[in-house]
């Protein structure tokens, strides 16, 4: 098969190696389409993220879906011919955080694209039997690629506890923020902001249905609100500092802020603000349980993640996937197709 590899920062080939053979418990999957993730970018661009560091050439991509060819003896879950959503990690199922339904704070995950684990810029890739999702004809491989950033916006609507009557503040209209609005307002959020400085994103905001999008290169963030009520939550989705600071002091007391957005490793907080407001502030980390909901959002229509979808690439065009943000404003969500 082929996989588009990870020599080095800023240099991506493509290789020819061996179709993997299914253990006990796993399927093997015909990869058909594959989301490119801020993620990928930062590995191609520093070979690192904190302290997962690329040592040798690593496949990435983490986003993906396709069809089930070939099972393990013990797979019962899961029959060839299947089209599924991967979720993307395995946990160790055993652990004190797996037992409490907190698998994504598992110590042994195993995650697609994390070093050294490869992922699924490739034709095929092994999945284990509990971590595919099958999806019906009408979810699109697109789609069902992108349950995978859909439930990192749904695990951030409950941290945050959004639920009817909230007003939800997102900061950041990339990818996560434009799926955290969709799915605030499926959760019964009645107003919804977003914000950014990308006039584009901004406007797919728009035609997305949320009903509020603040360019907070014009517009003050606390003027944005006044003189209506203040909102009572925060999830901040661009990790800049500066971002992460007018959220808060824009919060309403008792608010609750989730940080989702990776950026700056430490940011400086307004804790007498945190304090004099009660506000809450935890972050996230990945999503657990989350690819049902996924599914049921897609299906219903109360989120659409195919009008993320700005462009299509082969295996041959992951390095030109993971620099279109950089060349191309109007670039939200790039799909890679391995067949193709």
């Amino acid at each position: 098969m082929r996989a588009a590899v990870l020599r080095e920062p800023h240099r991506i080939e493509l290789d020819q190696r061996p179709v993997p053979r299914p253990g006990p418990r796993e399927a093997l999957v015909r990869v058909s389409a594959v989301g490119t993730c801020g993620s990928d970018t930062h590995y191609y661009e520093h070979g690192r993220i904190g302290d997962f560091v690329v040592h040798e050439p690593l496949v990435l991509g983490h986003e993906a879906a396709g069809q089930v060819v070939a099972v393990g003896r013990d797979v019962e879950a899961i029959t060839v011919g299947t089209r599924c959503s991967i979720e993307p990690g395995v946990p160790c199922f055993t652990c004190s955080q797996c037992r409490a339904g907190r698998y994504n704070l598992c110590a042994r995950m195993v995650f697609f694209a994390t070093p050294p684990v490869h992922g699924a810029f490739c034709e095929y890739v092994l999945v284990d039997q509990t971590m595919l999702t099958p999806v019906p004809d009408e979810v699109s491989d697109d789609a069902a690629a992108l349950f995978e950033p859909l439930s990192v916006a749904v695990w951030a609507n409950r941290k945050a506890e959004v639920a009817p009557g909230a007003r939800v503040l997102v900061t950041g209209a990339g990818p996560i923020g434009l799926l955290v609005a969709q799915t605030a307002g499926a959760f019964g959020a009645v107003d919804v902001t977003i914000t950014d400085v990308n006039p584009n994103r901004l406007a797919l905001a728009e035609r997305l249905g949320v009903p509020r999008a603040v360019d907070v290169s014009r517009t003050d963030l606390a003027a944005a609100f006044a003189p209506g009520p203040a909102p009572d939550v925060l999830i901040e989705c661009s990790g800049i500092p500066a971002a992460v600071v007018d959220g808060l002091r824009a919060l309403a007391p008792a608010g609750r802020a989730v940080l989702v957005g990776m950026g700056a490793d430490e940011v400086a907080l307004p804790v007498s603000r945190i304090q004099s407001h009660e506000l809450t502030v935890t972050g996230t980390f990945r999503y657990a349980n989350t690819w049902p909901t996924a599914l049921d959002l897609v299906r219903s229509g109360r989120v659409d993640v195919e009008a993320l979808v700005t462009h299509h690439v082969g295996l041959d065009g992951v390095e030109q996937a993971l620099t279109m943000g950089a060349r191309d404003p109007a670039a939200v969500k790039v799909i890679v197709r391995p067949q193709e």
